[in-house]
């Protein structure tokens, strides 16, 4: 991917983004806002600036793209942000930064050295990420709390079922399911009812053992060479399924736009290929015939609209309205639903002072709603909200929608918690039963 002038160029600069732009909305400063960055690269480009100097301003911006939901001009601000996060990863960063930077990276992105890391924070009672390590990657201070660690080891895939039955016998197509990496460590409970709901619809669900990461984080941080490495392994890992399915909104969007990353490559059919394919869980199900949900789940519940699912994808609506079709569900919609909550990959931990900002407007938004609970597409928005809700005082519980329709159609397995318990054998008896 590479800064393209003819793009910095659809930018009028006629200020809809700006009350999209949440560090904008924060700060009101024009360098922080989605013009004001492009007028900046465009700097750069035309060799008025040199990437060190935007550096700072170019860093602030989480990337949530509401800017160009906003834009009327059709900016493409994402491939933009992308572009010069690259280049300053090449022209602004010492040697050392970027190691450290690509450390915290791999951290997130590798199951099994991810929870290793938790549970190490756990034995040293560590409650948030340490300030040393927030402030070597060039943040004043630490705002992440760190997230349980007392669960299985994800790393090894093989007590999984590789291969899922649907429910009936009859097989309506095929589909991949991909885990993911803090998905897979932290919620595997929203991969268990993933499963199931499709299983329901009749989909046959396969589980490659070797799919690894996507590269969201890889790409959204200036590394694409790094996020292709991992796409071709994605490529291998489902190449004969009809549906790729995602139930993280920051992978699913990463894994459509698989084409531009391999632009003027010799890989970039087979990244159109690929892309055509990705479904994120919440598309797909609107797209099929749903399995009876005849279970109520009686709750007040309110909807936060993961960034890289209704910017990046355009997903909006789906979720909201598989929700209303759950027997018991009261959907209230919160004040600024589709703002970014501030979590934006690994932003929390790199700018924890605009990060903390966007979280507390998104909490007193969520809790002017009265809802007993949220519902968030996406697991960094889901822990980061989880703790603004608890620092505020009201921990409220928050699930994935998946989730919930998993309770409503198969309340028998949506008490288990892990996939991994299951043998394949049990698991399609529990799923005939």
């Amino acid at each position: 991917m590479r800064l393209a002038l003819r793009d910095l160029q659809k930018c009028i600069h006629c200020g809809l983004c700006l009350q999209a732009c949440p560090t904008f909305v924060e700060t009101g400063e024009e360098a922080e806002s989605p013009r004001g960055r492009i007028y900046l690269m465009r700097a750069v480009v035309d060799g008025k600036r040199n990437w060190a100097e935007v550096a700072p301003h170019l860093d602030a911006c989480m990337g949530c793209l509401g800017c160009q939901t906003a834009c009327p001009s059709g900016v493409p601000y994402g491939q933009l942000i992308e572009a010069a996060r690259a280049e300053l990863e090449r022209h602004a960063r010492t040697p050392l930064q970027r190691w450290l930077r690509q450390m915290a990276i791999r951290s997130f992105t590798t199951p099994g050295r991810l929870r290793r890391m938790l549970r190490a924070a756990r034995l040293l009672r560590l409650k948030r990420v340490p300030r040393w390590f927030a402030r070597l990657l060039g943040a004043p201070e630490s705002a992440v709390q760190l997230p349980p660690s007392d669960l299985s080891d994800p790393s090894d895939l093989s007590d999984l079922p590789t291969r899922i039955e649907p429910a009936g016998g009859k097989v309506r197509g095929r589909v991949g399911l991909l885990l993911g990496c803090v998905m897979r460590v932290l919620f595997p409970q929203v991969h268990r009812a993933t499963v199931e709901v499709l299983t329901r619809c009749g989909l046959e669900v396969l589980i490659p053992r070797q799919q690894g990461c996507c590269g969201a984080l890889w790409l959204h941080n200036g590394y694409p060479r790094h996020a292709q490495a991992l796409a071709r392994r994605l490529f291998k890992a489902f190449a004969d399924v009809d549906y790729i399915v995602v139930n993280a909104a920051g992978c699913g969007s990463t894994m459509k736009e698989y084409p531009l990353l391999f632009e003027g490559t010799p890989m970039q059919e087979m990244a159109r290929h690929f892309s055509r394919r990705v479904r994120d869980v919440n598309e797909l199900l609107m797209e099929l015939e749903l399995p009876p949900l005849t279970k109520p789940v009686p709750m007040r519940l309110t909807y936060h609209d993961a960034c890289h699912l209704m910017h990046a994808q355009g997903i909006r609506e789906q979720p909201r309205q598989l929700l209303r079709q759950i027997p018991g569900v009261e959907l209230i919609e919160m004040d600024g639903a589709e703002m970014c909550c501030g979590s934006a990959g690994i932003y929390n931990l790199l700018q924890p002072k605009l990060a903390s900002a966007a979280l507390r407007r998104k909490v007193e938004a969520i809790l002017a709603t009265g809802a007993e609970a949220v519902v968030s597409a996406n697991p960094g928005c889901t822990l980061w909200i989880a703790q603004g809700l608890e620092q505020a005082g009201y921990p409220l519980p928050i699930y994935h929608p998946v989730e919930l329709m998993a309770r409503a159609c198969t309340p028998t397995l949506s008490d288990k918690s892990d996939l991994s318990d299951m043998s394949e054998s049990s698991y399609h008896d529990a799923l005939r039963a």
